[in-house]
């Protein structure tokens, strides 16, 4: 029966987006069709972890055409993982969406994108086939694009064309790299590939991981491939940008973890090189933050400087350290998209998200005020927050493995994190905006409520990141210990390709 379960986080967002054609002119239909498939993705993605931490690697063959000629679809702990996280996450931004704009107020063409997103999400997660990851990556692709220029701004088409451009180039590396894997091995299936990799010679098995590298490192945002991110996620409708900043950048940190951990033998891992594009990474985010003025780009700086601690951890190829990037990108996810969902409420609350404009929030609406210092102290990794927690465990890993300059490198972009969130925090929380008078903003027809911070569904929406963040930091002993499972099965590559082939072959 959980076989069955396998590609259903995929079918269902992919039939509701359908319906949700169908129901375009009844947007309530719509909507509840959307809540519905995500809802029930959140139940089925939970089913699977169970069964993939109680049991172990569950397979589904499509067609009962067996590995490696059919396509397969593998849930092992980290796969289940990133496809709670991910469920929860897209369900939360779609309440918080419908809170937004209103039932009727958003596009008719939001939902079925949003879903088709959802799709390509669950399936880059799932798929045993690097074919098909390349499938799941155009189709967030299409659906983001799409998303990016939602409302035709000028600003948004340019910054969407950038986007767009360079996930096309990434995407001809990456088909280019699928056929020069085929030529050299014959097969595209993951678990076949990391039997015929280490059969190649050392400069080939090289060449493929650092294309590899390359080629989700533009979709990760590590240094030197991040320059259009900043550009591109500030100019997105605010659950959009939330989404993308939570997710988006994560399926790429999940395709070099699963690439570089299964496919190439130690001897073939580039733990120095990803050791160095972390530590840049990291610094370069934090950095590219300090100097800016406006919240959403701001934050979205961090979203680069937080990727390169999850590519620090990859980089000692240790079961501490590939454990403590497990952790650490769940807690990544739920605090970067509470922080994106923060800015959005205070741009609506203000007519603003400069830093430097707005001013006096913790006065008018504490409740914004306290949905950001929860993910504030987390992002900059203070105790007891659960980013301390995240932190705490990579350096741990790093120390370990004898790491220092790295270790040094992260504490130190850790303490200009702080900074960063102090700056926001006593400029736009506590500062006087530059006028002296704010305006808050309303939707029409209503009285300003400034107390209440916005719209319930919006406020409701923030409220459950930030409970599932301080929930993160409470149970993280037992999520630590999950993590550590899965950081085991990852440095030990015969856990999934027996599970694929099984075992008794």
């Amino acid at each position: 029966m959980s076989s069955a379960l396998v590609p259903l986080p995929i079918v269902l967002p992919l039939l509701a987006a359908a319906l949700t054609v169908v129901f375009g002119r009844f947007r309530v239909a719509q909507r509840i069709t959307a809540l519905a498939a995500l809802g029930a993705n959140v139940g089925i993605s939970i089913a699977l972890l169970v069964r993939a931490d109680d049991v172990g690697v569950v397979t589904m063959d499509a067609g009962g055409w067996a590995a490696p000629l059919g396509i397969t679809y593998v849930v092992d702990r980290l796969s289940a993982i990133m496809l709670v996280t991910s469920s929860l996450m897209l369900l939360v931004v779609l309440i918080y969406a419908i809170g937004q704009q209103g039932v009727k107020g958003i596009h008719v063409g939001f939902d079925p994108i949003y879903l088709v997103l959802a799709a390509g999400v669950s399936a880059s997660f799932i798929t045993g086939d690097m074919f098909n990851l390349f499938v799941a990556f155009e189709m967030m692709l299409a659906a983001s694009y799409v998303l990016l220029t939602l409302g035709g701004r000028s600003d948004q088409i340019r910054a969407g064309m950038t986007y767009v451009v360079i996930s096309l180039a990434a995407s001809a590396l990456f088909i280019t790299a699928l056929a020069l894997l085929y030529s050299a091995t014959g097969t595209v299936n993951m678990a076949d590939l990391a039997e015929r990799i280490p059969q190649l010679s050392d400069g080939v098995r090289t060449g493929f991981s650092l294309l590899l590298i390359l080629v989700f490192g533009i979709k990760a945002g590590l240094f030197p491939l991040f320059f259009w991110l900043p550009d591109s996620y500030p100019t997105a409708p605010g659950p959009v940008t939330a989404i993308f900043a939570g997710l988006l950048t994560k399926v790429g940190v999940y395709a070099i973890i699963r690439t570089q951990t299964l496919l190439f033998p130690p001897e073939s891992q580039q733990g120095t090189a990803l050791l160095v594009i972390g530590g840049l990474t990291m610094v370069v985010g934090v950095l590219g933050a300090l100097a800016q003025d406006d919240l959403k780009r701001l934050l979205s700086f961090h979203i680069v400087g937080q990727i390169g601690y999850m590519i620090f951890g990859l980089g000692l190829f240790t079961v501490a350290g590939v454990s403590a990037v497990v952790f650490y990108i769940v807690q990544t996810i739920l605090v970067k998209t509470n922080l994106f969902l923060v800015a959005g409420l205070v741009d609506r609350h203000t007519g603003s998200s400069r830093v430097s404009v707005v001013g006096g929030i913790v006065r008018s609406a504490p409740v914004i005020a306290v949905f950001f210092a929860v993910p504030a102290l987390s992002l900059a990794g203070l105790p007891p927050s659960s980013g301390f927690a995240g932190k705490f465990a990579l350096l741990d890993a790093g120390v370990e493995a004898q790491q220092w300059w790295i270790v040094a490198v992260a504490l130190l972009v850790s303490l200009l994190t702080l900074f960063s969130m102090t700056k926001i925090w006593a400029g736009a929380f506590w500062g006087e905006p530059e006028s002296g008078d704010r305006a808050v903003i309303a939707p029409e027809g209503s009285e300003p409520r400034p107390s209440r911070g916005g719209p319930p569904l919006m406020v409701a929406a923030t409220g459950i990141t930030v409970a599932l963040s301080i929930a993160y930091v409470v149970f993280a002993g037992p999520i630590y210990g999950l993590a550590e499972r899965a950081g085991t099965d990852l440095m030990n590559p015969s856990v999934y390709i027996d599970a694929v082939f099984g075992s008794d072959r």
